[in-house]
């Protein structure tokens, strides 16, 4: 597999540089971070990360693995297929079995960097990649240890909460209605992921419209857009069902005490179901706290934990 290098910065104590990772015949668009003065031949841990909905690598993921990467880890970040820079089509597509596949190769080329360990690999995913997190620790065990951040752990359930009941018969024939015109015009519909309340729109919560409008700044690739059709095949998506499953890789969770998007209830269910060896961190504030005001109460764990199981 291949990588190239487009650009590159030194800040602190890592360098980061953008590079493209091949997967599935499309190139992802990524960030490289290596510790500052690390000796050549010497193999450290990585971590590999990637957004939640329709989200790209510049909406404060940044952060979190500038953090990583000044504490020794390597760390790649990464778009996926159909978002931001990275090469895919439809546009601003979601499917979950695609996103995993990219995870999977994006792990595949961190393995084979020069600076890593390939035995220390973790895996860091937030709301919707933090799902993606649970379900690839469940079966891929190359993964050594994995932090789930206000994760989706049941997305039929999720809408159930979200989509007043009325609406529930109509969204299926929506559905249905996408599928037919695709088929006959080879056109997919789309909505935005955040509007105004009351309007449709993917994420229907006031905090969602929050974060992405101002979250949305940071990133100039960016589109408050997806498919009609990614929201029928997250409906099918259940990443929490086999949590149990993980262990014994190590198991972090952080979840917001008042997390309306992905109902606090629903992630300590999961938590629950999990053996060890595991930890909950509750994080103060609601979904979108935690990348902003709360970035330290939900860095700082993660670090720890990736600290405590990889950097052995």
């Amino acid at each position: 597999m291949t990588t190239t290098t487009t650009a590159s910065a030194t800040a602190g104590n890592f360098t980061r540089e953008d590079v493209l990772i091949p997967s599935a015949g499309a190139k992802l668009s990524a960030w490289r971070y290596v510790p500052a003065g690390l000796p050549a031949g010497e193999r450290r841990p990585a971590i590999v990360m990637a957004h939640g909905w329709a989200a790209v690598k510049e909406m404060y993921l940044d952060d979190y693995a500038a953090r990583f990467a000044s504490h020794g880890f390597v760390v790649t970040v990464f778009d996926y297929r159909n978002f931001g820079a990275s090469e895919g089509e439809p546009r601003q597509h979601i499917d979950p079995a695609m996103q995993l596949e990219d995870y999977k190769n994006a792990i595949t080329w961190t393995q084979a960097q020069e600076s890593v360990n390939s035995d220390r690999i973790g895996v860091w995913g937030s709301s919707f990649s933090g799902g993606h997190v649970l379900q690839l620790a469940t079966y891929d065990k190359r993964i050594k240890a994995v932090v789930s951040q206000v994760p989706l752990v049941d997305a039929a359930v999720q809408f159930r909460r979200l989509i007043r009941n009325d609406y529930w018969a109509g969204m299926f024939a929506w559905f249905a209605a996408d599928r037919m015109e695709e088929f006959t015009t080879g056109k997919l519909g789309y909505l935005p992921v955040v509007d105004e309340q009351g309007k449709p729109q993917s994420l229907p919560t006031p905090d969602s419209y929050e974060w992405f409008t101002r979250a949305g700044k940071r990133a100039p690739t960016w589109q408050n857009t997806n498919t009609v059709r990614s929201l029928e095949l997250a409906l099918e998506y259940i990443p929490g069902a086999h949590i149990q499953m993980i262990s014994p890789t190590p198991l972090l969770m952080v979840v917001a005490e008042n997390d309306v998007l992905n109902p606090t209830d629903m992630a300590l269910e999961a938590y629950n179901r999990a053996l060890e060896p595991k930890q909950l961190v509750i994080v103060p504030g609601g979904h979108f706290d935690a990348y902003t005001i709360g970035f330290e109460a939900s860095a700082g764990p993660a670090l720890a934990w990736f600290k405590r199981h990889l950097m052995k």
